[in-house]
């Protein structure tokens, strides 16, 4: 049976490996370099993630089939162009993502906004400059508050909402005089603010056929009420219930479908998964931005309530021969609703401490929910500090392991129930038995629509 490996080491990819590994198709799971909740149902193989050529020898040694890219990185570096120059698809090693080309979509917001002018997909208006003069001038005919964006991949950092124009020069200056965020701030994109409420769209496509996930809704901002900088997801749920059929419909016909025809006209054909932040206006659906992989944390969520074989989905998207036909398979989903709320170190999205002992997983992990699938808790930024086993190997612990904080994002309480209301509160009930130094985590997620 084919083996799979996971590229990244966050919540994402614990869900992705989560979900793969209730396939039949599935003999083991790698993560590189995974994180201290992989570790449970896979391998962590110390690999760095743009480490491209000993991926590759990773790949060979271990007999994977199918390599799923978790982070935007390595996609916009051209992994998956890597894989075709080594000729590990033609030998039996295929990998789900975007090609370097495709993946510009995220990599650049200025080509991704000129390719919506393009091809008529509704978003923001905007201007991209490179030029700081010109950036200022056109302040003079903005309605306040504004977007200011990078164009450049900046881990969630790249976007501020400007009120006025002081602080829009100011974050112009920051970026392209300052380069507070380097290369990433070397042209910036200046659009009119959207208001509405934000949703989350993931679809997956083999170049020609679209289908959607469930819509998803995230949480940026670090506190309640949706107050404070923007952070990567501080949690998330799905499905929406104020988003209708007849949304879904307009978004997958009008953005959507067009998108990846439109990249396919431009010889970036994309397969893999395409992340569309939308905006509902009063004036209609207007795309925020795209991605060119998974969402995080709304992976967690939809993982939860995806009915079908994760690795046959990614499998019939990228290889042209499996034994299914993308556009023959029909995307099921549990009619119950899922809920992740992020707990984060405190200090994030700003400054914190590593090494934090994590304590009450233990307990949650061996309850009969956890066991059933109805309730999961992602690791993103943990480690296992183990005493006496320097490698470990999968759901091999010993009595001295102990999991420690090591990133900003820690844990994605993750939980499924036959209404949002009920989802929510079983996810906080969990988030009340973790506990850290420095713990902090979002107490109204879903609130939008809960009132």
């Amino acid at each position: 049976m084919p083996n799979v490996l996971v590229i990244g080491s966050g919540g994402r990819e614990h869900a992705l490996g989560w979900k793969l590994k209730q396939s039949p198709h599935v003999e083991k799971i790698f993560f590189a370099p995974g994180n201290g909740g992989t570790i449970s149902i896979g391998e962590n193989i110390s690999i760095g993630i743009n480490e491209f050529h000993k991926i590759s020898e990773l790949v060979r040694e271990k007999n994977i089939s199918l390599t799923v890219v978790g982070s935007e990185e390595p996609l916009v570096n051209g992994i998956v162009d890597y894989y075709y120059s080594q000729h590990l698809p033609q030998q039996g090693h295929f990998i789900f993502g975007p090609t370097k080309l495709a993946a510009v979509i995220e990599g650049s917001k200025a080509f991704s906004k000129s390719f919506m002018l393009r091809n008529k997909i509704p978003t923001a208006e905007f201007i991209s400059t490179r030029n700081f003069n010109e950036a200022v001038s056109h302040l003079q005919k903005c309605n306040y508050p504004i977007v200011i964006k990078a164009s450049g991949l900046a881990a969630g950092k790249g976007v501020t909402i400007c009120e006025n124009e002081k602080e829009a020069i100011t974050t112009i200056e920051d970026f392209l005089v300052r380069k507070t965020l380097g290369d990433s701030g070397n042209e910036i994109v200046i659009e009119e603010f959207l208001e509405g409420e934000e949703i989350s769209i993931l679809a997956l496509s083999d170049g020609e056929t679209v289908k959607t996930f469930l819509p998803a809704q995230d949480h940026k901002k670090i506190y309640d009420g949706d107050k404070g900088p923007n952070t990567g997801g501080m949690g998330s749920y799905a499905p929406v219930p104020f988003v209708t059929k007849e949304m879904l419909d307009e978004i997958h016909n009008v953005i959507l479908v067009p998108t990846i025809q439109g990249m396919k006209n431009e010889g970036r054909e994309f397969r893999g998964c395409l992340f569309a932040g939308l905006m509902l206006t009063k004036s209609g659906i207007k795309v925020l931005e795209f991605n060119c992989r998974f969402g995080d944390p709304e992976t967690q969520p939809l993982m939860l309530l995806l009915e079908n074989d994760l690795y046959d989905l990614l499998m019939s998207c990228t290889n042209v021969n499996y034994e299914k036909q993308f556009s023959e398979i029909d995307l099921r989903f549990s009619h119950q609703s899922a809920c992740c709320v992020v707990m984060v170190s405190g200090g994030y999205p700003g400054k914190y401490e590593k090494g934090k002992l994590i304590s009450g997983l233990d307990d949650l992990s061996t309850s009969l929910r956890c066991a059933q699938g109805d309730d999961v808790i992602f690791h993103a930024g943990t480690v296992i500090q183990n005493s006496q086993t320097s490698n470990l190997s999968e759901g091999v612990l010993s009595d001295k392991s102990q999991t420690t904080t090591s990133g900003g994002r820690v844990l994605g309480v993750t939980s499924k129930a036959s209404s949002l209301q009920e989802a929510i509160s079983k996810s906080y009930e969990l988030t009340s038995q973790i506990s850290f130094d420095g713990m902090f985590y979002r107490k109204d997620i879903g609130h939008r629509v809960l009132k």
